[in-house]
């Protein structure tokens, strides 16, 4: 008998705001732009990327294709996003 799997999605278990800070604070740990975008995609996805349009101030299509599979968000996306998502992007020594 085969075993049956599917894809993991982030997306599915992100369900408390503390949920969203440790995951973006784990990806940034990393340093890998790829892991960063790939978790704002994942946040942005759990959120509904609709209301996360409508409270950034960025429409759905382009946090589609900044957080897409070949996305490059601008720092002023970044800024809003983590805004509407109720975190911050800080420098820390």
């Amino acid at each position: 008998m085969a075993i049956e799997t599917r894809p993991w999605d982030a997306s599915e278990f992100l369900g408390s705001e503390g949920d969203v800070q440790h995951y973006l604070e784990a990806a940034f740990e990393d340093g890998d732009a790829l892991i960063i975008r790939h978790a704002f995609n994942a946040v942005a996805r759990a959120r509904g990327m609709t209301g996360l349009a409508k409270d950034s101030g960025v429409s759905r299509e382009a946090l589609y294709k900044a957080f897409g599979e070949n996305g490059n968000p601008t720092l002023d996306t970044l800024l809003k996003v983590t805004k509407a998502l109720g975190v911050r992007l800080a420098v820390a020594a």
